[in-house]
C-alpha cells in the first residue's frame, strides 16, 4: 500500500499585461446575466460597417483570453468616433446582450486606451488587478 502524502499547490501570481482597470475577461462574459452592464478591454481585430445595417459598427476585441463582439449603435458612434475609427487598444462598457449562444457586448461609453500598449516597453511597468466587483454599476 501506497503512503499518501499531502498535496502541496505553490500559489503563483497571474502573468503580467496590460489589464485595463475594471475589465471583464473575454472567457467570463458568460457569467454575468443578459442585459448587466460590463467593462471590457482588448486589442481590434476587426471593424465592420455593413451597408445593410443601418448605421451599426460591429467592433471584435481580443484579450488573453478570446474574443468579445461589440455592438456601437450610431449614435454611440458619433460620439466616440475618433476611438472607434483609430483606437489599437479600447476599453467598452455596455450591456450584455444574449441570443441563444451568441453574446454582444452593446457599447454605451467607449475609450481609446491604446497609450497603454507603449507603456508594456517600459521596464518596470506593473498592470493594475482587476477583481469581479470592480464593474461599473
Amino acid at each position: 500500500m501506497r503512503e499518501s502524502r499531502p498535496v502541496t499547490h505553490t500559489w503563483a501570481p497571474p502573468p503580467a499585461w496590460p489589464r485595463p482597470p475594471a475589465a471583464v475577461p473575454a472567457v467570463r462574459l458568460s457569467e454575468p446575466p443578459n442585459g448587466a452592464r460590463v467593462t471590457v478591454a482588448g486589442l481590434v481585430l476587426v471593424r465592420q460597417r455593413p451597408g445593410t445595417a443601418k448605421g451599426v459598427i460591429f467592433v471584435t476585441l481580443e484579450d488573453e483570453t478570446g474574443t468579445v463582439n461589440v455592438v456601437v449603435w450610431a449614435k454611440v458612434y458619433e460620439r466616440f468616433r475618433r476611438a472607434v475609427i483609430a483606437g489599437r487598444l479600447l476599453r467598452v462598457t455596455g450591456r450584455i446582450q444574449r441570443e441563444g449562444p451568441v453574446l454582444h457586448v452593446v457599447a454605451d461609453e467607449i475609450e481609446d486606451i491604446s497609450a497603454m500598449l507603449d507603456r508594456l516597453l517600459e521596464p518596470d511597468f506593473r498592470p493594475p488587478l482587476c477583481k469581479a466587483g470592480d464593474q461599473p454599476a
